[in-house]
């Protein structure tokens, strides 16, 4: 995969900021195993496994971890 897809990871919503860590989450599986076949074959060994979607969670959160550090989204409250 040579696309660049990737511009920034600023987002003008938390929501937005949210679907870009999903949409990382799903590229970095194609990108770690690009075969269609192979993955669609290997999905059912972790689409009813609760370890295998809290792995996948966790690798959402932590994609989205880094958005919300590049975003600032953990900024204190203005207070007024």
């Amino acid at each position: 995969m040579t696309d660049t897809w990737l511009e920034t990871l600023i987002t003008e919503t938390p929501q937005q900021g949210f679907e870009l860590a999903i949409t990382l989450s799903r590229r970095g599986v194609r990108y770690t195993q690009p075969d269609p076949a192979v993955l669609k074959k290997l999905r059912p060994d972790y689409a009813d496994s609760a370890e295998g979607l809290v792995a996948a969670s966790q690798v959402v959160a932590v994609n989205f971890q880094t958005i919300a550090a590049a975003n600032n989204y953990w900024r204190p409250a203005t207070q007024g």
